[in-house]
């Protein structure tokens, strides 16, 4: 085996593994139950960040905070990503812990069609009309969901719109993903160190509150669980296709939403049915398209070798 090969097959499982730890993570955000989510929230943000400065201190040195903040436009840019990323762990955490695990897993469907059309409004990207009906078909099984099920489903829009905000500025900053998490985390560290103070003064944290040392152990581990998903992104989109990393996204959203019916037992008629299969058709679809438009390149240039 060639050590590009070799490179290749270690990204693929290096891939698989971050999709499937990110897909069971509402099995380890229920363990926590008991603990307020924004509580749980300020641990995910304090021990990540340590994990994560640690990562990058033994990689590139003392100097890479002020490397990454030397790119034009980062300082901010990486403040608003920070702030978008927080606002999406939050209110992950909270509809896990609140019955909407489902729902939860229905905005993870529909980022990345979200992130198609914000690809044409901010980044002047054109469609196919393949791309352009995946899209409609997903706003149709949106618009189904909120007439026919009786309810807007906002948490999915949410989750899918701040993640798609978030991924845009971070293609538009163009910075490594690990280095970028890492600012990211420093501006959220101070916040989440005074919101764990204060839930612990007024008997609503993690530590204190008579839970047990085990909650504890789990809270500093669910850091780690918030970036080892991402440094392996990271390490296996560096040796992997785009598209083959496109195609394994899903991985992690057919877990949760698998764990939302078969495990915590949410509700899932009809109506749902109907309205995350014109989802899945859209996905289905625009997954095809990209396998497609992926593969015209390698055949032309092999037409051209012979």
């Amino acid at each position: 085996m060639t050590a590009t090969a070799a490179s290749t097959r270690n990204g693929l499982w290096v891939a698989a593994a971050s999709f499937v730890l990110w897909g069971l993570m509402p099995l380890y955000w229920h363990l926590l139950k008991a603990v307020p989510s924004m509580q749980i929230v300020a641990h995910r943000i304090l021990w990540s960040t340590l994990l994560v400065a640690a990562w990058l201190l033994w990689k590139q040195g003392r100097g890479w905070l002020r490397v990454a903040l030397a790119r034009p436009r980062a300082a901010w840019m990486l403040a608003l990503s920070g702030l978008l990323i927080g606002f999406n762990w939050s209110l992950y955490i909270w509809a896990v812990n609140a019955g909407h695990v489902v729902e939860s897993s229905l905005g993870y469907f529909i980022n990345p069609l979200l992130n198609v059309v914000l690809g044409v409004l901010f980044l002047h990207e054109r469609l196919n009309r393949v791309q352009w009906a995946s899209v409609v078909l997903a706003a149709a099984g949106v618009l189904w969901l909120t007439f026919n099920y009786g309810s807007f489903p906002w948490i999915a829009l949410a989750l899918a719109s701040s993640f798609g905000l978030y991924g845009l500025i971070r293609k538009l900053l163009a910075i490594d993903s690990v280095s970028g998490l890492g600012v990211e985390s420093v501006y959220l560290f101070l916040p989440a160190l005074a919101l764990m103070l204060w839930g612990e003064a007024h008997g609503s944290g993690g530590f204190l509150q008579g839970w047990g040392p085990g909650l504890g152990v789990l809270l500093v581990i669910g850091g780690a669980l918030t970036a080892l998903p991402l440094i392996g992104f990271a390490y296996a989109v560096r040796r992997v296709p785009l598209s083959t990393v496109g195609l394994m996204q899903y991985i992690a959203p057919t877990l949760q939403f698998l764990l939302g019916v078969l495990v915590f037992q949410e509700a899932f008629d009809r109506d749902r049915a109907i309205g995350f299969g014109l989802i899945w058709l859209a996905l289905a679809l625009f997954a095809l398209e990209g396998l497609r438009r992926a593969r015209r390149p390698a055949a032309l240039a092999a037409t051209g070798s012979a």
